[in-house]
């Protein structure tokens, strides 16, 4: 009875540790330039084994030669990928699988109170489960490093991506510039600019988290599923935020946890 048991539990754990390693692969190659070489690779094995079973010899015999190659050829198309993940693994929790929620959130806090007290306004959207690529699109790519002094430039005034708004998925400043939707909720006050209805808007479409400075008051605002909490200080800035990005408690929802952040 024991051997069966260990037969099996063996290697199930093999087989769920290969899993989470080609799941964590997957994610990083999607978010990098690499993607589309890793579809091309792919469909170049469908090929190879379609050819295999024609057989067609000579392409057949092509392929095998670029496939002897492709390690040294994966190697330096990834270099800069792999160079990160690697720095990543010894920087971030859990291997980089999650953001440095922290490091992150002190440099918004700190943009968003030089922002405040100069009166400029600013947009800001974390992106979460629900992916922005529709948004990320319309702006100006630039996957940078999250810092407040990047972020004061991108909106001082008179800089063609003063207007628009950044969007920061995990701990890298995706892009600037970006169109949110506006929100259509009637009920919204009508003293509202255009910078606090795109964040209502953004985050009645998504599950994302949108940070305003208002360019009239240089009051900072958080919008989270179609709700606005307005003219938090950095102490209570820093409170919201960090409530919201910290992991769950086991025993607490992911939207009671919202609420109270809120609260």
């Amino acid at each position: 009875m024991i051997e069966t048991l260990s037969n099996i539990w063996k290697p199930a754990i093999e087989i769920a540790i290969l899993w989470f390693c080609f799941y964590v692969i997957l994610l990083f190659v999607k978010q990098t330039r690499g993607f589309q070489v890793l579809n091309g690779i792919i469909i170049l094995a469908l090929v190879f084994l379609i050819t295999q079973q024609l057989g067609l010899e000579t392409i057949n015999w092509v392929l095998r030669k670029l496939f002897a190659i492709s390690v040294i050829g994966m190697l330096v198309i990834f270099q800069p990928e792999l160079r990160r993940a690697l720095a990543g693994i010894g920087e971030n929790r859990f291997f980089g699988f999650f953001i440095k929620e922290i490091e992150v959130l002190n440099e918004i806090i700190k943009s968003c109170t030089i922002l405040s007290k100069k009166k400029i306004g600013a947009l800001i959207a974390f992106e979460r489960d629900t992916k922005l690529g529709t948004y990320i699109e319309s702006g100006i790519h630039i996957d940078s490093k999250v810092t407040s002094e990047l972020i004061n430039t991108i909106f001082m005034p008179n800089t063609p991506l003063h207007d628009g708004g950044v969007v920061i998925s995990g701990n890298r400043i995706i892009a600037a510039g970006c169109l949110f939707p506006l929100t259509q909720n009637p009920r919204v006050s009508k003293t509202l600019g255009t910078r606090h209805r795109a964040a209502l808007g953004l985050s009645e479409e998504s599950d994302a988290i949108v940070v305003v400075v208002s360019e009239e008051t240089g009051g900072v605002s958080v919008a989270v599923k179609g709700r606005l909490t307005r003219d938090l200080d950095a102490e209570t800035l820093a409170k919201v935020l960090r409530n919201l990005f910290e992991p769950k408690l086991k025993s607490r929802t992911k939207t009671q946890d919202e609420k109270l952040a809120l609260e």
